[in-house]
C-alpha cells in the first residue's frame, strides 16, 4: 500500500504535463488544481480502501483529468432537446420563446434600455408601461400588470384586495400546483382567510351566497386548468360569479392558470375559456401564466378594472415580485406577435406544436427517417399521441406522429443513457417495448441533424 501511495504523482507534477499546460490557457488555474486535487485524493482513497492494485499510468491519469475537466466545465443549465411529445414540459423548462422574439431580447439585455424611463417626457417611467398596450388590445382589459409568475400574480391580487377578509371559494377549485403549492396556503399567506363552499364534485350558486357575510371581500374562481373531474359534476360559471360579485359589493376573481388567447378546439383540443372571454362575462380581475398556452417567458399576468390594478401597483409586495427588463423584453415581443394570428400560429413554438397538421407531422417523420436510415436502426413511422402538458389540458391528447428505432444490438435502455450522458445536447425520448421512441411534434426539425450525431455518439460507445 505504502508503496502504490509513493506512486502517485504530486499536483505540481501533474501541473508541469504539457497537456494540463495547455488545459491552462483554456481553463481556469484554482478550476484545474481543484480537478487535479479530487482526482488525486479519490486515487488515494481507492488504494487506501484496497480498490486499487495498481497505479496508472501518468498518461491515462492526465486523460482521466482532462476528461473531468471538460465534463465539469459544462453549464449546469443548458439546452437538451425535447423528443418526448409533451409541448410544455415543465422538466425541460416549459414554453420555448419564438426565433423573433431573440433580436428584441438581446438588444435590450446586452445595451442600455429606457426600462424606467420615458422618452417623450424625458422623465421617470413605469416598466409595467411597456407591456400595458399590447395586453390591453389583446384582451380587452382596463388595465395589467406583470409579476413574476402566476402564484405571486394570485398572492398578490388576494394580498392587496382581501387581506384578513374571506375569499370564498369551491372546493373543487381548491388545486395543488407543481412544488406542492397550494391554493389554501397561497390564500392564507397573502393575508386571506379561505372559506369554502360546495363539494369536491359539485357546487352550486346557492352555496356561494349562502355563505356571503361582513367579512367577505371576493369570490374566487380557480381554472382547473391541471385536472378534470367528469361524472356527476356541477360548477359556477364566470358570469353567475360575476353577478354574485357585483350585487354584494364584493370582488369577483378568476385565476385561470395557463391563459390562452387562442381558441384550440379547431386544433383537437377541448374548449377552454380565453382571457378574453373571462373579461368578457364581468369577472373583475383575471390572473394567468405567461409561459404555458401564452408561448412567453415566465410570468404572471393580472389584467382587469384599473381601479383594482392600480390598488396592486401601490402595495409593496409588487417590488418584490416585479419582473426584470429581460421577462418584459421576450413578454413584449411575443404578444406582439400574436396581432397577426396566424402568424402566432407559426412563430411562437407552443402554438405552432399545438397546432400543427398530422400531415405536416408524417412529412417531419419522413425527413427524419431517411437522415437515420444511414445507421444501424430498424426504422418505423408510428402513430402516437402527444399532450400539452405543464398543468394544461389534463387527460387531453393530440393524434401524433413518431419515428420508431429499434437496434439489434443495443438495449433501448443502453442507447437512452448515451443520449443523455454522453453527448453536448442531451435528447430526452421515451422507451417502448425496447425501442426509442421520438414524438416529431416536439423534435423540431432543425435538430434533426444533431439528433442524428448524437445517434451515431450513442451507438459507438461500448
Amino acid at each position: 500500500m505504502k508503496r502504490l501511495l509513493s506512486q502517485v504523482p504530486s499536483i505540481n507534477k501533474i501541473l508541469l504535463n504539457d497537456k494540463i499546460k495547455s488545459a491552462l490557457e483554456k481553463y481556469p488555474e484554482i478550476f484545474v488544481k481543484d480537478i487535479i486535487k479530487k482526482e488525486i485524493d479519490l486515487l488515494r482513497f481507492n488504494i487506501l480502501k484496497g480498490y486499487v492494485l495498481e497505479v496508472p499510468s501518468i498518461d491515462l491519469l492526465i486523460n482521466n483529468l482532462l476528461d473531468n475537466l471538460e465534463k465539469e466545465s459544462k453549464h449546469s443549465l443548458r439546452r437538451v432537446i425535447n423528443a418526448t411529445g409533451t409541448i410544455l414540459h415543465t422538466n425541460l423548462g416549459r414554453s420555448l420563446l419564438s426565433n423573433s422574439v431573440k433580436e428584441n431580447l438581446l438588444d435590450v439585455a446586452f445595451n442600455y434600455s429606457n426600462l424606467e424611463f420615458n422618452i417623450d417626457k424625458k422623465s421617470r417611467g413605469s416598466r409595467y408601461d411597456h407591456l400595458t398596450k399590447i395586453i390591453k388590445q389583446l384582451t380587452g382589459a382596463e388595465a395589467v400588470l406583470v409579476v413574476n409568475n402566476n402564484a405571486a400574480a394570485v398572492m398578490l391580487t388576494l394580498n392587496t384586495l382581501a387581506n384578513e377578509k374571506e375569499i370564498i371559494v369551491s372546493r373543487g377549485e381548491l388545486v395543488e400546483i407543481g412544488g406542492a403549492f397550494r391554493i389554501p396556503e397561497i390564500i392564507k399567506l397573502s393575508g386571506g382567510i379561505p372559506k369554502e363552499v360546495g363539494t369536491t364534485n359539485k357546487t352550486h350558486l346557492a352555496d356561494y351566497k349562502k355563505e356571503i357575510n361582513e367579512n367577505t371581500a371576493a369570490l374566487l374562481k380557480v381554472h382547473t386548468s391541471n385536472y378534470k373531474i367528469l361524472g356527476f359534476t356541477k360548477e359556477v360559471g364566470n358570469e353567475e360569479i360575476a353577478n354574485l360579485a357585483k350585487e354584494n359589493n364584493l370582488i369577483s376573481i378568476n385565476d385561470l392558470g395557463s391563459g390562452q388567447l387562442v381558441d384550440f378546439r379547431k386544433y383537437g383540443l377541448p374548449y377552454e375559456p380565453t382571457v378574453k372571454e373571462v373579461l368578457d362575462s364581468g369577472i373583475d380581475v383575471v390572473t394567468f401564466s405567461g409561459d404555458k398556452l401564452l408561448g412567453g417567458p415566465q410570468a404572471g399576468i393580472i389584467v382587469g378594472k384599473k381601479k383594482y390594478i392600480d390598488e396592486m401597483k401601490k402595495n409593496q409586495l409588487t417590488r418584490a415580485l416585479r419582473v426584470d427588463k429581460m421577462t418584459i423584453a421576450a413578454l413584449e415581443a411575443t404578444l406582439n406577435i400574436y396581432l397577426d394570428e396566424e402568424r402566432a400560429l407559426e412563430e411562437i413554438p407552443t402554438l405552432h406544436m399545438i397546432s400543427i397538421s398530422k400531415a405536416r407531422l408524417e412529412a417531419k417523420a419522413k425527413i427524419f427517417s431517411e437522415k437515420v436510415s444511414t445507421l444501424n436502426f430498424d426504422v418505423d413511422i408510428i402513430e402516437d399521441k402527444a399532450e400539452v402538458g405543464g398543468g394544461s389540458y389534463p387527460a387531453s391528447y393530440l393524434d401524433s406522429v413518431a419515428v420508431k428505432l429499434t437496434h439489434d444490438n443495443k438495449l433501448a435502455t443502453e442507447l437512452e443513457k448515451s443520449l443523455l450522458l454522453d453527448v453536448d445536447v442531451p435528447v430526452i425520448t421515451r422507451i417502448k417495448d425496447n425501442s426509442i421512441i421520438l414524438d416529431m411534434r416536439t423534435l423540431r426539425t432543425s435538430e434533426f441533424d444533431t439528433v442524428i450525431n448524437n445517434l451515431k455518439i450513442a451507438l459507438s460507445v461500448k
